[in-house]
């Protein structure tokens, strides 16, 4: 893996771990374009490991920095990993893009972050709440926003676009409809997007156009390829920002 990123020339720093790289599973079925992931557990990482990552986070963390982490926690790692992580950020005036779910989500948002990005089925979790529309989704990302709690928080709906939520806007994208190929990697595209464009200079109204436009773009790869540079530029204009 470290051979592919270096192939792509993104600077990168790889931590080794005793335990081999976990493997998940993505079938399709063909006849009705349905997707089921099988998505292995991996292996445990011990205490020196998972505290290592930290160590290595707040050694190479500078103001300003935007610092994404995403993803569930491996076997071994604490639930408030992503929460140690937070106070790391903090300290050193950066700003933590987070993507994950459940019990670290809950206390990597008590320690404070600058975005989340949800799903539906994740938000719901995070709530307790089943927010049936876009106004109760709403209504919920600015009640955590007022808790102090978090900036911004961006909760994916598939289908159906996005609603990008901060304490002075609230903004809905509409996803271009495209005939998707793999669902495989929409999220991470469009925190990618997202990042991309922040560190462009855009302000977050282009870089919220510019995540839906990643995320849509990565339905029209295969497989488990992410999206394509080229699509995205495409796409991008097709996504209409509404007000709420």
């Amino acid at each position: 893996m470290a051979d592919v990123v270096a192939a792509e020339g993104v600077p990168s720093l790889v931590i080794p771990i005793e335990g081999n790289t976990r493997e998940d599973v993505t079938v399709t079925e063909t006849k009705t374009g349905r997707q089921f992931r099988f998505v292995l557990a991996g292996p445990v990482l011990a205490q020196l490991e998972w505290e290592l990552v930290l160590a290595t986070c707040a050694s190479h963390l500078n103001e300003g920095t935007l610092a994404v982490a995403s993803g569930s926690l491996a076997p071994g790692v604490p639930d408030d990993f992503y929460a140690r992580l937070a106070e790391i950020v903090s300290a050193k005036r950066a700003k933590l893009l987070l993507d994950c779910s459940g019990i670290a989500l809950k206390k990597a948002i008590a320690a404070g972050v600058y975005l989340i990005k949800p799903n539906l089925r994740e938000f719901r979790g995070l709530t307790g709440e089943p927010l049936p529309d876009r106004n109760s989704i709403l209504a919920a990302a600015r009640r955590l926003i007022a808790s102090g709690s978090v900036e911004i928080v961006a909760v994916s709906l598939a289908e159906a676009g996005a609603i990008f939520v901060g304490r002075d806007f609230a903004l809905e994208a509409k996803a271009p409809a495209v005939v998707p190929i793999s669902t495989v990697g929409a999220g991470d595209s469009f925190l990618g997007g997202l990042v991309g464009k922040l560190t462009l200079g855009c302000d977050l109204r282009e870089a919220f156009r510019g995540a839906v436009a990643a995320g849509t773009a990565a339905l029209l790869a295969p497989g488990t390829e992410l999206c394509r540079i080229a699509e995205v530029e495409r796409l991008v204009s097709s996504v209409d920002l509404l007000e709420m």
